[in-house]
């Protein structure tokens, strides 16, 4: 499962809602390979649901995750953090061995496939 704190779902509850997609989509949130960690998180609106999709509602919102992403973020929570350094979402993963100083690239200790996974670039 993947928390949502209340001020990231106030923020994006408010983007869904100047976009006019607050009722028709939900948040998915997703794992893919990259950057230089070994793996990226994304977040997109979608109003596309998928086999393997799990959901919850949390805050008034919808939150998807596929299988294989779920896998890598289970147990995360995301957040919104505005302060004078800048705003943004920022995703708080028991999972991840190492992360990158970007904050978007992780590492785990295994792959879904129970394969080690490569050594990461070394900012952390």
């Amino acid at each position: 499962m993947i928390t949502l704190t209340a001020s990231a779902a106030e923020k994006l509850g408010g983007i869904m809602e100047q976009k006019g997609m607050k009722e028709s989509h939900a948040l998915r949130v997703f794992v893919k390979g990259g950057g230089c960690g070994g793996m990226q998180y994304g977040m997109t609106f979608d109003d596309n649901m998928r086999e393997d999709d799990n959901v919850w509602e949390q805050h008034g919102l919808r939150v998807i995750v596929d299988g294989t992403s779920l896998f890598y973020v289970d147990g995360a929570s995301i957040d919104y953090v505005d302060n004078l350094m800048g705003g943004g979402f920022h995703i708080d993963n028991p999972q991840a061995t190492s992360s990158c100083g970007c904050g978007s690239s992780f590492r785990t200790a295994k792959s879904h496939t129970g394969e080690e996974m490569p050594e990461s670039c070394g900012h952390h």
